[in-house]
């Protein structure tokens, strides 16, 4: 039987803070003590925070290790690794990589390169190369004509537990603005204006066609298979109503105000983005994560593109928001989102609990991870 003992630590517990140790046997937390360990061999956190292994629900990092640059692949099993040891150093034992089905371009990197990733997180995996714990979570997009066949190829895989439905028309949801929608796609993809309305006009086109029967075939498949369920980017009232009528648990990056505190007062966990709340906004002119948070609307924080923002989010809400206590901001990047999934065995330091845990030395706004343990094993 494998044992270990932390002490000297301040223990960040689901409501409280307590100077104590932790005893884990066998990957799980046996003992929560509010009193130093004398027994040899503990170790000595020296005054550190010791908080439990971050839960990340949608992050799409894996993408920019694949394509590190425009036209540049990178090798699947390759880029896998990378990711995990970002993610796994920034703090998150429990990753849920967000992987695109399908995109509002044809023969994107994201489609082109979907089976490839896939397997290649299956294989490092099954080699166990990874340190976090990986699951998947398919990012529908509706609009995309092809969305049905790629999803029904994937969806049993034993790694998929969460589903988002998501539509990046232009005009609604994300870019209800067209003028950020013209400054981000142009930005990414290089066209002009006249390029631009004919993609638009296509976007909307492939929006009517699909959007409403692949929602609705999305959802249906989630419940079936008794997978999480999210709503992605929802703008108003209406929207999460039809969130709500679809049993959703999680309500992503919603863009108004308004949308978030509909979500939130109807129970679904509201998630924002870790650097929309670090950088003070949102990248494409929505709603700031702030904003939700100076209401008490944040339930929960996600890394989406920077695995460090996921801590230095909740303790920028610790340090600078009132009505997060350190407790409550550590909760949207641990118990929060794990609950919200139904992941009862994680994401708080208890008896019973598994033993993932990070130790946390914080100066303002810049918290250093100074240790990471899933299941009582130190992966960084």
């Amino acid at each position: 039987m494998t044992e270990q003992i932390f002490t000297n630590a301040k223990l960040v517990l689901a409501n409280e803070v307590i100077d104590g140790a932790i005893q884990i046997k066998d990957g799980m937390i046996v003992d929560v003590s509010d009193r130093p360990s004398n027994i040899p061999g503990a170790e000595n956190m020296d005054g550190d925070y010791l908080m439990p292994g971050l839960v990340e629900l949608h992050t799409d990092n894996l993408e920019k290790h694949l394509t590190p640059r425009p036209k540049t692949r990178w090798p699947a099993t390759a880029a896998v690794i990378a990711h995990d040891n970002q993610v796994a150093s920034a703090g998150i034992t429990t990753v849920f990589d967000a992987i695109s089905v399908g995109d509002v371009t044809d023969g994107s990197e994201r489609i082109e390169r979907l089976i490839e990733s896939v397997t290649a997180l299956e294989h490092a995996l099954e080699n166990k190369l990874l340190r976090a714990d990986h699951k998947l979570h398919l990012r529908c997009e509706t609009s995309y004509g092809g969305l049905i066949e790629a999803l029904d190829n994937l969806v049993d895989l034993p790694l998929v537990k969460m589903l988002s439905v998501m539509d990046h028309t232009p005009g609604q949801r994300q870019f209800v603005s067209l003028d950020a929608y013209y400054t981000y796609y142009q930005g990414k993809y290089g066209m002009s204006d006249e390029e631009m309305r004919k993609f638009i006009a296509s976007r909307k086109r492939d929006s009517e066609l699909y959007s409403v029967k692949h929602r609705r075939h999305v959802v249906d498949l989630a419940h079936a298979k008794n997978l999480a369920l999210a709503s992605h980017d929802d703008a108003t009232v209406e929207h999460v109503a039809e969130a709500v009528q679809d049993k959703m648990t999680v309500a992503e990056f919603p863009t108004t105000l308004e949308a978030a505190r509909a979500s939130h007062e109807a129970g679904l966990g509201v998630m924002m983005g870790g650097p929309n709340l670090v950088r003070g906004g949102s990248h494409s002119g929505n709603v700031a994560a702030g904003d939700l948070a100076k209401n008490g609307y944040l339930d929960i924080i996600s890394s989406d593109y920077v695995p460090h923002s996921l801590l230095h989010g909740a303790m920028k809400l610790f340090d600078d928001f009132d009505g997060y206590d350190l407790p409550r901001a550590i909760r949207t990047v641990s118990l929060n989102p794990a609950t919200q999934v139904g992941l009862t065995d994680r994401g708080e330091i208890a008896a019973g609990k598994r033993g993932d845990l990070i130790r946390v030395h914080h100066s303002p706004h810049h918290p250093i991870v100074r240790g990471v343990w899933r299941e009582g094993v130190r992966v960084s």
